[in-house]
């Protein structure tokens, strides 16, 4: 195995164009800090605080959660299961905080807890490298406080920290039995080189061979991770950890391009620059985000790399969604972030009252995961939002939920997706949670099939792990958006085709349109939604129901069908507890070589359906 990566690391180090660029040996910010906020820019988040009341309540936010801190019981070297995750997080958190509060208001208290915090840390026995996760974020955390308030730390606090951003942080990223992320594509690649490149960035001078051997890595390896947002922006492993891989990708190139004046190359990966526009987008109306894969199914939060992102793109647009979440009364909820004292970094150029309303109402990206977004405004509380997802199961944190969608109307989301799971209350249980083979015991879990997401299943089967699909077609227009795709083999040889468009119709109604080629045998179809509404079966028609709304589903073009509801209550010990969810849909069967077409309508309020199905989807 160890041989296998050194040789992928070195095969991909002489064929990427944008790999090898070499580093200056010599460190040409020789002061502190060097760190994301440079001495004196300061100044500059003070007066967009003082002229901008929405900055101002977060810096006041920010604040109070480093007054709160100093009263907190010290960190602890506590495992849980496989992961010191949790005491990584809190570490940067707390000490980037303090860290911030000191240097906007110059108090010593939160100088003195900062260094309190990273001597904590600094003494635990390691930072778990099994889980190389938990290193990288600790040593971001210590080497933030180290070089924010390098000026104030006694001699003794620094030799101790220093000590340990090496020889806890650094030295073990070397171990071939923990760095295997240098050839990840994924999350683990961004987290994990940003976070030995921080700490390479703060003991520099005492250690500028290491230092510069580290940072030379970083640069020649992390591209692999930024490939996988080729070519549109679409983010492979989902909304959540689009905010955790990217933020800490943004993370690494604000300090490379802060210390050397340059990113290297990296900023020109295709679809990098453009992936701001996918992580508007998968916010809906309803301000939950889209959230395929082992993503959170909560509200948006502030994320700091999108004013990154806004400033880079001169695009203030980008912020339509996030300048929503600084409305809020309060905005303590927010400080749980970790990195969210970046968001005062990277806006302090930006006026949050001038962010104009996107123009685009459709966005689609293609690559390892695609995905079709669109809604029917951007201002419209009770507006349309539908997400439509083609891809694979066989991706980072992927699930079988190819030709799944999910919609929302009327304030309400009326088709949902889970999300994931908590991966200790399954790894706990003895799931071997990241397999990604066809027989993986992944596919066991109830959130993670296609049984349970808004798509077909065929004869009881799984969708197969080594499907792949595109978004074939789509469009924009206002009286008909729409996205199509051909998911045929993400089944395999349960059906000869099967091809799925979605569309909002004339800005009022959703349609679910498939077109399925059988195979010689009977094939027992059924199709599925997951919805937190009640639902109610009238005759020829689901009515959901929920916060005084409605939405009515409808069936085009099939016999002799009924809709039905399904159970999401757990059968196993490991799966997660569903409440206030169920499954609507309804199933047929389909005879030999069968081509069956049916559209399905999702009809918010008294919308009435159409008289007549729409055009084939090869017409659309």
């Amino acid at each position: 195995m160890k041989n296998i990566q050194s040789f992928a690391i070195l095969f991909l180090l002489l064929v990427s164009p944008l790999l090898g660029q070499e580093v200056p040996k010599a460190i040409p910010v020789e002061d502190h800090p060097r760190l994301l906020l440079l001495k004196g820019e300061e100044d500059d988040i003070k007066k967009n605080v003082k002229s901008d009341p929405r900055w101002e309540k977060l810096h006041a936010a920010i604040m109070q959660e480093a007054d709160n801190m100093l009263v907190e019981d010290f960190l602890e070297r506590k495992q849980i299961g496989r992961r010191l995750l949790s005491v990584s997080r809190e570490a940067l958190r707390r000490i980037f905080h303090l860290s911030y509060a000191h240097r906007m208001s110059g108090e010593q208290k939160y100088l003195k807890r900062a260094e309190e915090e990273m001597l904590t840390v600094s003494k635990f026995s390691d930072w778990n490298p099994s889980h190389f996760l938990d290193v990288a974020e600790m040593t971001m955390a210590v080497s933030i406080g180290y070089d924010w308030l390098f000026e104030g730390l006694s001699k003794a606090s620094k030799q101790t920290i220093k000590k340990a951003i090496v020889n806890l942080g650094i030295k073990p990223s070397y171990d071939e039995d923990y760095n295997w992320f240098l050839s990840a594509t994924h999350n683990w690649n961004q987290v994990c080189n940003a976070g030995m490149a921080y700490g390479a960035l703060a003991i520099y001078e005492d250690e500028p061979e290491l230092a510069h051997r580290t940072i030379q890595r970083a640069v020649e390896t992390i591209s692999l991770a930024m490939e996988d947002y080729q070519p549109d922006g679409a983010y492979p492993e989902g909304y959540g950890y689009w905010a955790y891989g990217t933020t800490f990708n943004v993370l690494f190139l604000d300090v490379i391009e802060r210390v050397y004046g340059t990113d290297f190359g990296l900023n020109q990966v295709p679809g990098f620059l453009e992936t701001a526009g996918f992580f508007k987008n998968m916010s809906g109306v309803t301000g939950y985000s889209y959230n395929w894969g082992d993503a959170g199914g909560g509200r948006g939060s502030i994320t700091p790399a999108m004013y990154w992102f806004a400033e880079r793109n001169q695009e203030p647009s980008l912020l339509w969604v996030e300048r929503a979440h600084f409305d809020q009364r309060d905005l303590s909820r927010f400080t749980s972030n970790r990195i969210l004292p970046a968001a005062m970094i990277w806006g302090k150029n930006i006026a949050l009252d001038k962010i104009p309303v996107p123009e685009r109402k459709v966005w689609v990206g293609q690559g390892a995961n695609p995905v079709a977004l669109m809604r029917t405004s951007w201002t419209d509380p009770n507006a349309i939002y539908l997400g439509f997802k083609a891809g694979s199961a066989s991706v980072n944190h992927g699930h079988m939920d190819i030709g799944s969608f999910i919609m929302e109307a009327n304030g309400i989301r009326w088709a949902m997706d889970f999300g994931s799971q908590s991966y200790e209350t399954l790894e706990s249980k003895g799931i071997a949670l990241f397999g990604r083979t066809q027989d993986a015991e992944r596919w066991s879990v109830f959130r993670l099939n296609n049984f349970v997401h808004n798509t077909l299943t065929f004869d009881g089967e799984l969708q197969r792990v080594d499907g792949y699909a595109k978004i074939d077609n789509y469009g924009d227009a206002e009286d008909f958006s729409f996205a199509l795709s051909d998911v045929s083999t993400a089944y395999g040889d349960q059906v000869e085709a099967f091809q799925r468009g979605v569309a909002i119709v004339d800005q009022s109604y959703v349609v679910v349109k498939d077109e399925i080629k059988n195979k010689s045998g009977v094939t027992h179809l059924r199709w599925n939604m997951l919805t937190p509404a009640d639902v109610e079966v009238r005759g020829d028609e689901a009515v959901l129901t929920k916060d005084g709304q409605s939405l009515r589903l409808r069936i085009n073009g099939l016999e002799n069908v009924k809709w039905r509801t399904y159970s999401t209550e757990p059968t196993t010990d490991y799966d997660a507890p569903n409440p206030g969810t169920i499954m609507v849909g309804f199933e047929y069967e389909a005879k030999p070589n069968e081509t069956i077409g049916y559209e399905v309508y999702l009809l918010p309020g008294d919308e009435s359906a159409p008289g007549s199905m729409h055009k084939p989807l090869g017409q659309w």
